[in-house]
């Protein structure tokens, strides 16, 4: 049997149209090698294990695949995104942040110094200061749509669907430089287009970075705004519209309000106790909220703001606004609170699938040009371009492709059992992980392709999840 007789193929064929059908059996075959790469998820590994399943093209082709193919990533984030829709009911929730893909070698294109979020500390603990990183790579901001889990709705995933990298301002030239908040805004944009035929209303997510003018004075129609505001952010009141209309522009802002730092202490705003789902599960919060402008950064769009408390104390106090004043603090906490699955998403990517691991775009300088090795990158103008800006979109649409086909072939409840069955000592776990449904896709197609006699198959055949090995046998 070969890959076509896969249920797999079948969620891959949503793919077909944005590929001619060369490009198609290339992508079918570096999807399939790097799901089944248990080693470093590089493109050559991918090339390796579809020799193992009888690929003929010389290996320059899949190189060719990310460099020189025409074939553009937002058509395949669109076709994804429009499949994943009907797993959505309601308002659409989008999560938009920025990763960090570190990167080895100063011939990378578009590398560069980003500051590491992983690596820095923040001098929360006791007896040590801040420490802020920074490390070599490509920054990605990166949009994500939030999908409900069919077996869980009150928890879901984050598939990526649109990205742009980020180059620093010290290596791109001026007429071509886009701060971070400037490429989500265009991620929105495009996405709008999408939705353009539908009456789908939708929500933005986003951390302190994009909770800024750039973004929320420039949302489209149908399109809010959840994320974190300062302590010390300059609020006001709603305006009043005058009785009788006067000479000049009526006014575009109410009184000045307390800054949330001083709602704190200001018995003018009682707290309230409530409990709230965030991150799958009821939580006891204290809280204050009200309607007012945050005129600097969203105008005169009027605004709900709500600051917590942690009642145990062990969380500091902290304020979020909602650009829909119509929505709840409840609503508005169990909106935020869904971002974190996008950080769950950078981590199981990098973590499973290898993301990090392609060296797409890197190349050496000729000898005749050689000169001494300097600190910092080192661009060979755009050389690489084309394959660096193709790579990571490939593999994170492969997550979402893995969770696509899961939704509708999987089954949670004998995974789940398996699961607990090789590792009994986690009692706690109901739910299958991303790594529950890579294995469950593995077995899948270990179970349908052929293998060639060539001996690489024999070493990649016994790393597959199928392989007839002890641990498998007990499974």
């Amino acid at each position: 049997m070969t890959i076509e007789s896969s249920s797999f193929y079948a969620v891959l064929q949503i793919f077909a149209s944005c590929f001619t059908v060369p490009s198609f059996q290339n992508f079918t075959t570096l999807a399939v090698g790097l799901i089944l790469a248990r080693d470093r998820h590089c493109i050559s590994q991918a090339v390796r294990v579809g020799i193992s399943l009888g690929v003929s093209q010389h290996h320059s082709v899949f190189y060719r695949f990310f460099s020189r193919a025409k074939w553009i990533p937002d058509e395949l984030g669109k076709a994804l995104f429009l499949r994943l829709l009907p797993f959505v009911a309601g308002v659409l929730t989008l999560i938009i942040d920025d990763t960090l893909c570190r990167k080895t070698g100063p011939y990378v294109w578009g590398s560069g110094m980003h500051h590491d979020a992983v690596a820095s500390s923040y001098g929360r603990n006791a007896g040590h200061g801040r420490h802020v990183a920074f490390a070599f790579g490509h920054s990605w901001v990166i949009l994500a749509l939030w999908v409900p889990f069919p077996w869980n709705p009150l928890r879901g995933v984050a598939i990526p669907i649109l990205f742009r990298l980020y180059r620093s301002k010290k290596l791109t030239p001026t007429a071509e430089y886009r701060k971070r908040t400037v490429l989500a805004l265009e991620l929105v944009r495009v996405l709008e287009t999408w939705i353009a035929d539908t009456d789908r209303e939708v929500m933005l997510v986003g951390d302190s970075e994009y909770s800024c003018c750039t973004v929320m004075k420039h949302l489209p129609k149908r399109f809010h705004f959840t994320g974190p505001v300062g302590m010390k952010a300059a609020l006001f009141s709603i305006p009043v519209p005058p009785k009788e209309r006067g000479r000049g522009q009526p006014r575009k802002k109410g009184d000045r309000l307390p800054t949330p730092a001083k709602m704190l202490s200001d018995p003018a705003y009682p707290w309230a106790n409530m409990t709230v789902i965030i991150y799958g599960r009821s939580v006891q919060i204290r809280i204050k909220t009200l309607i007012c402008q945050w005129y600097q950064v969203a105008g005169k769009r009027p605004v709900r703001i709500v600051i917590t408390r942690d009642p145990s104390g062990r969380i500091d106090d902290r304020a979020y606004v909602c650009t829909d004043s119509t929505a709840t603090a409840e609503q508005v906490l169990g909106v935020f609170s869904r971002r974190w699955s996008l950080e769950v998403t950078f981590y199981n990517t990098k973590q499973y699938l290898g993301l990090e691991h392609p060296q797409n775009g890197w190349g050496y300088l000729s000898k005749r040009r050689r000169q001494k090795r300097k600190p910092g990158p080192q661009p060979r103008a755009n050389k690489g371009q084309r394959a660096v800006e193709t790579t990571v979109p490939c593999v994170l649409y492969l997550y979402g492709l893995i969770h696509l086909w899961y939704f509708e072939h999987g089954n949670p409840q004998a995974d789940v059992a398996r699961a607990r069955r090789l590792a009994p000592w986690y009692r706690h776990k109901r739910t299958p992980s991303f790594a529950d449904m890579l294995d469950a896709l593995r077995r899948h197609l270990a179970s349908i392709l052929e293998f060639s006699q060539d001996p690489v198959s024999d070493t990649v055949h016994q790393e597959l999840p199928g392989a007839p090995d002890p641990l498998m046998a007990a499974a």
